[in-house]
């Protein structure tokens, strides 16, 4: 299985998928791969790789895609230490990168992948060249948090409560009813206690509000207009404070409008990133 190893040894697993894939052991950026434009989709907290697997084969026909574990999700390695901040994963999506031959990429990420994307952007400038970031947030005292009544709804002993309450924040009654599952954005099953926590507090704790205008790569902002999750007011708060942002909210949609409305997200997206749209 292919590993990336971040600065602190962690290793960290990743897949490529698309056409004129890349093979495992091809070496470092320096000997970049000829072929489609990559594409890195980043998921969101306490998610694998798996985030992606349901809108994932859309962007396969025109991209290299690489999808990644989380340290401390899936494959990857899961310590318990303070490694884990949404500046971290960011520099640890740069490792895959390096390992997978990319020197610059396309990034897409949702909710806390899109915290995660942001940081990239900032701090990896040359690594991204166009960037989607989903149903995120700016983090920090300036962005819009979620009803006290939703956080209860997650704080609650019960699991399987809880997990009804995810279900519904993430997709509308009448997906839900006719999707039975899997589903692929409730978290990864098995993650260790201490994982959930560290990965909770990473995603409380960004705050990437000053340094988004220093975002240079052309970017677009996508949310569920009907998302409580993360409230949907966080996107033109986004849009406003990176430099030449586009905005597209999706009427009717929640948390994982990516899956729920592809027929939509999956079009936009991949007629931005090409430069279609």
């Amino acid at each position: 299985m292919p590993y990336a190893h971040a600065a602190d040894g962690v290793a960290l697993y990743y897949e490529v998928h698309g056409p004129d894939e890349r093979p495992p052991d091809a070496g470092g950026p320096e000997s970049e791969h000829a072929g489609p434009p990559a594409l890195l989709l980043i998921a969101g907290q306490s998610n694998s790789r798996r985030w992606w697997d349901p809108v994932r084969g859309d962007f396969e026909g025109a991209f290299r895609v690489i999808t990644m574990d989380h340290r401390g999700i899936g494959h990857s390695d899961k310590p318990d230490d303070d490694s884990y901040s949404t500046r971290g994963f960011a520099a640890d999506a740069v490792a895959v990168l390096d390992a997978a031959g990319v020197r610059r990429a396309h990034v897409y990420g949702t909710s806390m992948g899109g915290r995660v994307a942001q940081w990239l952007a900032v701090d990896h400038p040359a690594r991204v060249d166009r960037l989607v970031l989903g149903c995120t947030s700016p983090g920090g005292p300036h962005a819009a948090e979620r009803s006290a009544g939703v956080t209860r709804s997650l704080a609650q002993h019960d699991a399987a409560a809880v997990r009804r309450a995810l279900l519904e924040l993430m997709y509308t009654p009448e997906w839900l009813a006719a999707h039975p599952g899997p589903y692929r954005t409730i978290g990864e099953r098995g993650t260790p206690p201490h994982v959930l926590r560290r990965h909770r507090l990473a995603s409380h704790r960004h705050d990437a509000w000053d340094a988004l205008p220093a975002i240079t790569a052309p970017t677009l902002v996508v949310h569920g207009e009907d998302d409580v999750f993360n409230p949907a007011a966080n996107a033109p708060l986004l849009a406003h404070r990176i430099p030449g942002a586009a905005l597209q909210l999706i009427p009717g949609a929640r948390h994982a409008y990516f899956e729920e409305r592809r027929d939509v997200a999956s079009p936009l997206v991949l007629g931005f990133l090409t430069g279609a749209t």
